[in-house]
């Protein structure tokens, strides 16, 4: 094909005028593909798993979607009620609804957020802990009741004629609860109920007990990177008693300290309305995204024994555990955040 000279001028003109629109249209395209150009702030929680999802998301969405993405700080009350009254953030990857049960549900109910699904698929976990190892040793210590009955295994060593239970850090709601139990059971006689200072003082006893092999009763939550690291097993408590519990929480309840087993406190990712209305395909992604205890708990020993931040955290994951987030996402997806990062 010949061109004269005046359509050469053009054909150059053009070229130069689609590369010029190139990024315009990359970006367009992006939009289109995350279905919204408004930017999607993701609250990063105070605590290491909730902080680290918020920035796997924030990379998945950013990369693989082309997402506008902000990372927010929160915590479960601010964050949960400025995305009930201003959409904002947009998303709380990992938000326990316990503490706002009642205003959560209302929101809900208005239509101005939406759980789009579980964060910890199994449930979050919250009890009295002994070392798997002392369990083999005695293979009949499965519940709190057995375990009570013998707190020579478990010598304060401060007192090695009574049993000891470390307790929950003080000013902590578990503190009380933890506290109920323990007079419930009427432990006082023969066992010892020891606070630890703090959660890091709580933390430091369990991994000296775990690294001698020694046993220890000890009140722990979950996902965390103490049960992922160190092979505990849950003591049976019974059921749990929502009356009862709210009593054993509550320092102004006058009744009696009953038995309860700690509920399992619901976590789910939640977000404004809005998501779900101009980005489904944002929505649909976090229908998708849950993890067990067990999973969060290993992204948190990463952090852990790493002194890793929440970013690094999260970039560990993305890089190790490609096998879990790549089915969250279709195989376009998966490539560009594979590509980006490397």
């Amino acid at each position: 094909m010949i061109l004269k000279s005046g359509g050469v001028a053009a054909a150059i003109a053009v070229a130069f005028l689609s590369a010029g629109s190139l990024p315009a249209i990359a970006q367009e395209a992006d939009a289109a593909q995350c279905g919204t150009d408004r930017t999607i702030d993701i609250a990063e929680m105070s605590w290491p798993s909730a902080a680290a999802l918020a920035h796997i998301h924030a990379t998945i969405l950013e990369q693989g979607y082309g997402c506008d993405v902000e990372i927010v700080a929160g915590d479960t009350v601010p964050t949960s009620s400025s995305m009930m009254t201003r959409g904002t953030p947009a998303v709380a990857p990992e938000l326990w609804t316990s503490a706002i049960e009642e205003p959560w549900a209302e929101a809900i109910a208005e239509g101005t957020v939406v759980e789009l699904s579980d964060a910890i698929t199994d449930g979050t976990v919250e009890g009295w802990f002994i070392p798997q190892y002392t369990q083999d040793a005695n293979p009949e210590l499965t519940t709190a009741e057995a375990v009570i009955a013998r707190p020579d295994l478990f010598p304060d060593p401060e007192d090695n004629s009574q049993g000891r239970l470390y307790s929950c850090p003080p000013g902590w709601a578990c503190e009380l609860s933890t506290s109920a139990l323990f007079e419930a059971f009427d432990m006082e006689e023969t066992w010892n109920l020891f606070s630890p200072g703090s959660g890091g003082a709580l933390d430091a006893s369990i991994a000296r007990a775990f690294t001698r092999e020694e046993p220890i009763l000890f009140y722990y939550w979950g996902p965390t990177a103490i049960l992922g690291k160190y092979p505990a097993v849950q003591l049976d408590i019974g059921e749990a008693d929502m009356d009862v519990y709210k009593c054993n929480t509550d320092p102004d309840c006058d009744e009696p300290a009953g038995v309860t087993a700690y509920p399992s406190s619901p976590a789910v990712i939640g977000a404004a309305a809005w998501i779900q209305e101009e980005a489904p395909a944002v929505a649909e992604y976090f229908t998708k995204v849950g993890l067990t205890n067990a999973q969060i708990s290993e992204l948190l020993v990463y952090g852990d024994e790493n002194q890793a931040d929440a970013e690094e955290t999260a970039e560990n994951f993305l890089e190790t555990k490609q096998d879990v987030w790549t089915e969250w996402v279709p195989a376009e997806v998966a490539e560009k955040v594979l590509a980006a990062i490397g």
